[in-house]
């Protein structure tokens, strides 16, 4: 997933699909810069993270 910081994703949870800039990749939280602000996503949610598009 590494690869993909700095890059346009698409972060699939057991909820909903969540689109933005990949920032961070941390322990507990993936961090998402969108038109609206920030997304925090709790890595315990997340289901998959690809490339938008």
């Amino acid at each position: 997933m590494n690869e993909l910081i700095g890059k346009q994703v698409e972060v699939v949870t057991t909820d909903t699909v969540y689109s933005g800039v990949l920032i961070e990749i941390g322990e507990t939280e993936i961090y998402l810069k969108a038109e609206g602000g920030w997304i925090m996503v709790p890595v315990d949610k997340v289901v998959d993270v690809r490339a938008a598009g």
